[in-house]
């Protein structure tokens, strides 16, 4: 198949990471995406991407019930299993109102920081055609770095919507933008980008 479609991935938008509520487990992620605005920024280009009837793919950190599918073995990730924290169903596992997946829209389940990793969101991506991946998220420095370093080595070009994405302090944030992500991929802003987006015309 002839790679030359593009995808939006729509990375770790829960309610335990962007909600400064009763189901959020990080304060500071919370406070920095709704300070960025974040989500509102999301919705936007979001909308933009389903009305170019762009393939969107939703990406979420969430357990079965034996948490044998975690994949991250370090300790900061053990709080999850004892805590039994981040579960598929569990409240603070959703993916927040503001971005809420369509019926028509998968949403890929991860163990870990990276997305590709014991996933099918690389065979599905390949699957549709995609050659072209634009992405946000949370945090910053951790899952769209992760993101934008494996897509780029799996031969995929990347763009990054920096103003997508927010991390737990804006120095994380600035430094990821600055130094790292362009080492990946093209970084942009909603602005810049969503008038690029061109209605896809996709055989059936």
């Amino acid at each position: 198949m002839n790679s030359t479609r593009t995808a939006l991935l729509m990375l770790d938008y829960q309610v335990a990471l962007c909600d400064g509520g009763p189901h959020g487990r990080m304060p500071q992620l919370a406070e920095q995406v709704a300070q960025r605005g974040v989500l509102e920024t999301a919705a936007r280009v979001l909308a933009a991407a389903r009305a170019a009837r762009w393939p969107v793919f939703h990406v979420r950190l969430a357990f079965e019930p034996s948490y044998a599918l975690r994949t991250n073995r370090l300790p900061r990730f053990e709080p999850y299993e004892t805590q039994r924290a981040m579960l598929a169903d569990s409240p603070e596992a959703r993916i927040v109102d503001a971005v809420a997946p369509l019926d028509t829209e998968p949403v890929v389940d991860k163990g870990c920081v990276d997305p590709f990793v014991g996933t099918p969101l690389l065979p599905a991506l390949a699957a549709a055609g995609v050659g072209h991946v634009v992405l946000g998220g949370v945090a910053t420095n951790l899952v769209v770095e992760s993101t934008a370093r494996h897509a780029s080595d799996a031969g995929l070009r990347v763009t990054v919507v920096e103003d997508m994405c927010a991390s737990f302090r804006p120095d994380f944030h600035a430094f990821s933008v600055q130094h790292m992500l362009p080492l990946f991929s093209t970084v942009t802003t909603a602005a810049a980008v969503i008038p690029t987006f061109e209605i896809e015309e996709v055989a059936r």
